[in-house]
């Protein structure tokens, strides 16, 4: 099945962000400060996990991934990401090296991964996995899991690296990383054990101030520290008629009232793939290694020697959103909603980005920050538009109807100071 973009502006059933637990725990604006004032505690568990073994399993990641393998160390994850032979993303996530010739994929990928298996030349098998998933962040996380666990191991755990620690009796991977901008560790393990794990994670964490964070905050960390998120701030690049077979068979995967994404926004786009978005627009060019050949590979050399358009943070002028909420209060038409701290549908919420009234780019994942008390979003932005300071206007409606034109400066990406590597030994 063929989705168009006016197909996909229709509204999903259900809110997208349910996955991540209740709406609030304590509330938002409380649990939103945890990850940088004490510690946070996520729930990633809807995340799929699907696990490769055998002697190809290593070729088939590299064959339709961007990263280089050559020096991949076992207990060492990376940021996978697979993209179609235009050089768009089609999944992403997280693949971790247990063994010469075992690998777990956390996220969507697992499915293009094993899709390919299928097709091509590998000895190698999938199986699917269902863990927990739990991620612990901010300045009192080695201390909470101190509380729990002998956490030696963890302080010389270098970044995204895992260790095996023991909770409650259980062992638990440990994988170093920072999703918030943060110290933090992502706590890994059988499905059946996490509820344990969880209620002594919390209780051990009451003295140093830990929040589970709910649905609504949730993805507030993934934009002050930038981290684009599928089907937020880019469609899947899996809409195209030679990857209908693919399509289908991940939709399978899905409830039936589900889709792969939704648009809103004013971006005017008249085709999906102009949701797409390159590796390198989405700030993770790093990635991208040439010392072997992957699907998109030609396409990618030419973007990153010459790219068009690079990811920054786009701070909304606080009067032109507040003239957005007073619409509310006023008689006629109003503004589209502007939802707090952002859309919990699970829209790709794509908003058109001018200067001197020529689009120069797209804005996604708006979002309130309370810690900086600004809107601010992610912007894949022309070059010549993206110099730190440069004010440029963001277009917040709907196509054809009324938009309010918010103005906004460029602002470097990651927002947030980024303080999730570094020696965890002098802290």
């Amino acid at each position: 099945m063929e989705l168009t973009v006016e197909e996909m502006r229709r509204p999903p059933q259900v809110y997208a962000w349910s996955r991540f637990g209740h709406p609030e725990y304590t509330d938002w604006l409380d649990e939103s400060l945890s990850w940088k004032q004490t510690c946070s505690f996520g729930d990633w568990s809807f995340l799929w996990q699907h696990r490769f073994t055998g002697p190809d399993a290593v070729r088939l990641i590299a064959d339709f991934s961007v990263n280089s393998v050559e020096q991949w160390e076992t207990g060492q994850s990376k940021h996978a990401i697979h993209t179609n032979r235009d050089g768009k993303v089609v999944h992403e996530g997280v693949v971790t090296k247990f063994g010469d010739e075992d690998y777990v994929v956390h996220g969507r990928g697992g499915f293009w991964l094993d899709h390919q298996l299928a097709r091509g030349d590998y000895e190698a098998q999938c199986r699917q996995e269902d863990w927990f998933v739990f991620q612990v962040a901010g300045p009192n996380a080695l201390a909470v899991l101190d509380a729990v666990t002998d956490t030696r191991v963890l302080l010389t755990t270098a970044f995204m690296r895992i260790s095996q620690i023991e909770i409650g009796g259980h062992p638990v991977w440990a994988l170093r990383q920072g999703m918030s901008g943060e110290v933090g560790f992502e706590l890994q393990g059988p499905r059946e054990e996490g509820e344990e794990i969880r209620q002594l994670l919390m209780e051990a964490g009451r003295p140093f101030g830990i929040r589970r964070i709910g649905a609504r905050v949730t993805p507030i960390n993934h934009l002050e520290a930038s981290y684009p998120t599928i089907a937020t701030d880019y469609i899947p690049a899996i809409f195209d008629a030679e990857l209908a077979d693919y399509l289908a068979e991940f939709r399978s995967s899905m409830p039936d009232f589900a889709q792969p994404a939704y648009i809103a926004g004013s971006y005017d786009g008249q085709r999906v793939s102009e949701y797409y978005r390159s590796p390198v627009e989405l700030g993770w060019g790093r990635n991208v290694r040439f010392d072997h050949d992957f699907l998109g590979r030609e396409a990618l050399e030419v973007e990153k020697a010459s790219p068009r358009r690079v990811l920054r943070t786009l701070v909304w002028d606080a009067e032109d959103v507040q003239d957005v909420y007073a619409s509310l209060f006023r008689p006629g038409e109003n503004y589209e909603y502007m939802d707090m701290p952002r859309d919990q549908r699970g829209f790709m919420w794509a908003d058109r980005v001018s200067r001197d009234g020529a689009t120069v780019g797209v804005a996604t994942s708006r979002g309130y920050s309370y810690w900086f008390r600004q809107m601010i979003s992610l912007s894949t932005i022309d070059v010549a538009a993206s110099e730190l300071g440069t004010e440029l206007v963001v277009h917040w409606g709907k196509p054809g109807g009324r938009q309010k034109e918010i103005r906004a400066v460029v602002a470097p990406a990651p927002y947030k100071e980024d303080r999730s590597r570094g020696d965890l030994g002098t802290r």
